[in-house]
């Protein structure tokens, strides 16, 4: 045994002599035999790698502002979001609701198309069909871009002649509905469509039906006729036209039509006189001029 040898002898049994009774001493702990395949470290052969803390000089080899990041965690999928993150039943019920909008739609489209076409062969075996789809909400007409659109201001106005509470018989004053649904037009930015064609449709019906003379030219006039008769009954019942208690016997309607004034830069010159077409009395029914309806039109007196 040489002398280095004997030292660590020596210092191996102090240490036991100065352990407490009973307990044995301290020994470094023996690396694992099997981790051997990095050769010895610094620290022993069986120490685990260390990893220089903050500050701590970097080793030698390695640059100087180099420094250990944590390794990144995988990325987790993103989640389903929109008609995906439904579930199945309602996914099935969403492609159908699709599947009706887009299907509406086309067939829309296609009404309106047959509507403004000129005459074909579907318009003609299936012209009614396209009618009744696009009558009265749809309409389309070309008025707007004719060469000669429209240039006059039609005003329908009624009057009533009534019966009062006390038997009295009167005839009362002209009430302009045109210029009702104007005002209600005026400023809405939701008109509804009743203030917008309801009157002005029954005039066209009921002009359309009827020639110069107003008499019906075919089986629709009487059909015009308890039409505009019947929005005029309901607009004098809303106005109160009979006061408390009377009744509407008979109705009379007329058109003013008035020039519009052209532009100054035009040289045209129109009449600005306003031009009346003055309709028969009509005979309202017992049952229409209490708030009902009756099928038969009224006589003409």
């Amino acid at each position: 045994m040489d002398a280095q040898g004997a030292r660590e002898t020596d210092d191996a049994a102090a240490g036991a002599a100065a352990a407490p009774p009973g307990r044995e001493p301290e020994r470094e702990p023996q690396g694992d035999p099997r981790r051997t395949t990095g050769g010895a470290r610094a620290g022993g052969l069986g120490d685990p790698p260390t990893t220089p803390g903050p500050g701590a000089p970097p080793k030698a080899g390695a640059p100087a502002d180099s420094t250990v990041e944590p390794a990144a965690e995988p990325a987790s999928g993103d989640p389903r979001s929109g008609i995906a993150a439904l579930s199945p039943r309602y996914q099935v019920g969403v492609a159908l609701a699709l599947a009706v909008v887009a299907i509406t739609v086309c067939v829309h489209l296609g009404m309106v198309f047959l509507h403004v076409a000129p005459s074909n062969t579907v318009t003609k075996k299936h012209g009614q069909v396209v009618q009744d789809w696009v009558y009265p909400e749809f309409e389309q007409n070309w008025k707007l871009f004719a060469p000669n659109p429209l240039q006059q201001n039609i005003a329908v106005q009624v009057r009533a002649q009534t019966r009062g509470a006390d038997g009295s018989s009167r005839v009362t004053g002209w009430y302009d509905l045109s210029a009702q649904d104007g005002r209600a037009i005026d400023g809405n930015l939701l008109p509804s469509h009743t203030q917008q064609n309801e009157l002005r449709r029954a005039w066209d019906f009921f002009a359309a039906t009827h020639d110069g003379d107003n008499r019906a030219t075919g089986t629709r006039g009487t059909l015009s006729e308890s039409y505009l008769r019947r929005i005029a009954v309901l607009r004098l019942d809303r106005a109160e036209a009979a006061g408390p208690g009377g009744t509407i016997e008979l109705v009379q309607l007329r058109a003013r039509t008035t020039n519009v004034r052209p532009p100054g830069w035009s040289g045209e010159r129109v009449s600005l006189k306003p031009v009346d077409r003055v309709l028969p009395w009509w005979s309202v029914p017992a049952a229409e001029a209490t708030g009902g309806t009756d099928e038969a039109a009224g006589g003409n007196r």
